[in-house]
């Protein structure tokens, strides 16, 4: 069960990026630059998938999401949560379970033998459905994921995950154009201040974050 009452968006926010400092989630090096999988290197790399091993840091943001997701689309907004694969998975069980709705989860491609399914669970024509995953960067994946969910006849206007980059201006807008909200805890911008409040690293290298996540597509490592 979800708590009936919870914190504002601003302090949830905090506390996420504090939780995902505090599991050493988050990773910043300049002079070794992270090689993302668009092919593009950043001093940024964020590591979600971590929190299923921190049973208590990993219940409190559950909850934060389910609350958040309430809040902004309404109690009795949806009849499915689907994870997408595979790091969304574990996460919309778990959120399933405290909106206490069905979960399924959607394949990156169809299964290619036996049913071929992309879709596992059982998702009905006229459900309405949210996707689950841990984050999102330009929002790419989220309409693929989505698109197959609205080829079983549900249908899909909502995504929630636990962080998002929130450095790329097109990502909320071209969800919004396809008819999907987005939802999330934090972003590097949280990340970042929170890093900077506690000292969790020198001042050099937040500087030279926030300088890749203001031009992330013309960034490169300093000399």
């Amino acid at each position: 069960m979800i708590p009936s009452t919870y914190p504002s968006a601003e302090t949830m926010a905090q506390m996420t990026a504090r939780m995902l400092l505090d599991i050493g989630a988050v990773h910043f090096n300049a002079t070794e630059p992270f090689t993302h999988a668009s092919g593009k290197q950043a001093p940024t790399y964020i590591d979600c998938r971590k929190l299923i091993s921190y049973p208590r840091i990993r219940s409190t943001l559950m909850d934060f999401l389910a609350c958040t997701v309430m809040r902004n689309a309404g109690l009795e907004a949806f009849d499915n949560i689907a994870g997408g694969e595979t790091a969304g998975i574990p996460f919309a069980a778990l959120v399933a379970d405290r909106m206490g709705l069905p979960m399924t989860y959607v394949r990156k491609k169809p299964k290619g033998y036996g049913r071929d399914a992309q879709i596992e669970g059982v998702m009905a024509e006229g459900q309405r459905v949210l996707l689950v995953e841990d984050l999102t960067t330009d929002g790419g994946s989220k309409l693929k994921f989505v698109e197959a969910i609205r080829k079983t006849g549900a249908t899909c206007a909502h995504t929630a995950v636990i962080f998002y980059y929130g450095i790329h201006d097109s990502t909320v807008p071209m969800l919004a154009e396809n008819g999907i909200a987005l939802h999330h805890l934090c972003t590097w911008a949280d990340v970042v201040a929170e890093a900077r409040r506690a000292g969790d690293f020198d001042a050099a290298t937040l500087d030279e974050v926030e300088r890749y996540l203001a031009a992330p597509d013309t960034w490169t490592a300093p000399a």
